[in-house]
């Protein structure tokens, strides 16, 4: 059984009265991956500042700089190296352990990435900071043999995202995590169902990082943890069934509004079908009549929640 660190990509929006950001983040979790640092670089001080408002047990993991990526991936300038170097400064700050790039879409993962980034490395003394390289795009998991070979070689991670099917393409004792889900502009959340494999999943490594992005990250990582602790899911809502769904929509669902125009806007989201299931709205909303709703309580009149209506 190894070490499973749940938590969430950044802290700016833990909204906790009287408490910063991170410092309320740092009492609910004891893992954040700093995802400002691939849009803006950060002060030392300010680094500094983040290490000391959290407990000592507390962990980091840092996004590197777009620059380093996306604006000129891995040129051998004077430029990058030294956003590189502030990227390493911030981890030895932060007593980061991992240092994740991402690579933009349109980035094909062959021997010239390969060579690009292996050039740019070269012979950097990581020291116990780890790489994790996460590649995107129709393909992402199709890596270059030669790419595979060197990521192995130099004990970079393949960072995935195990919400969309994605497993590392080799074998390694740390697995990192960053998830998204099946959902677009990062609008989704994971049931259950999808939850308890992705913890199974995580117990085989040594370590592993699983950091939630989603719309709701806090929640679902909140979700993540009270399961790995108890064996159980918390509830969504106060209430279960129709009135479950009710809280859920009334978030923001917005009239008049037509049954496609739900399925885009609310669909994505859960609720408590029962004391012990949770399922997505959209699975309600699907058997809704094609019609234009003027209200929550039409939708509501209209929406059949049972265990047998969506079986």
């Amino acid at each position: 059984m190894g070490e499973t660190l749940i938590g969430a990509g950044g802290w700016a929006y833990f909204d906790v009265p009287r408490l910063s950001p991170l410092r309320a983040y740092s009492q609910a979790f004891n893992y954040v991956e700093v995802n400002s640092t691939f849009y803006e670089i950060p002060t030392l001080r300010e680094v500094e500042g983040w290490r000391r408002s959290v407990p000592e047990a507390f962990r980091f993991t840092v996004k590197a700089h777009r620059s380093i990526t996306h604006g000129h991936p891995f040129e051998d300038s004077d430029l990058v190296h030294g956003n590189f170097e502030k990227m390493l400064e911030i981890c030895r700050a932060l007593r980061a352990e991992v240092l994740h790039f991402q690579l933009p879409p349109s980035m094909t993962p062959d021997e010239a990435l390969t060579e690009s980034i292996s050039n740019f490395l070269g012979s950097v003394d990581l020291g116990k900071l780890l790489l994790a390289l996460e590649l995107r795009g129709k393909v992402p998991l199709n890596v270059h043999p030669d790419l595979l070979r060197f990521m192995q070689d130099r004990g970079i991670l393949h960072s995935v995202d195990l919400l969309k099917g994605q497993v590392p393409a080799y074998g390694a004792d740390t697995l990192y995590a960053r998830l998204f889900g099946q959902g677009y502009h990062n609008l989704y959340q994971p049931t259950d169902d999808e939850l308890k494999p992705m913890d199974d999943f995580a117990s085989t490594f040594s370590r592993a990082y699983l950091t939630f992005h989603g719309a709701r990250m806090y929640s679902d990582a909140a979700r993540m943890k009270a399961y790995k602790k108890t064996g159980k899911f918390p509830s969504i809502t106060k209430t279960i069934g129709l009135d479950s769904l009710r809280e859920v929509l009334r978030e923001d669902a917005r009239f008049p509004t037509t049954k496609a125009e739900l399925l885009h806007d609310q669909g994505w989201k859960l609720f408590d079908s029962n004391g012990n299931r949770r399922i997505r709205v959209g699975e309600v909303l699907s058997h809704l009549p094609e019609s234009t709703y003027e209200s929550l309580e039409g939708v509501l009149k209209a929406a059949k929640v049972g265990d047998d209506a969506h079986e």
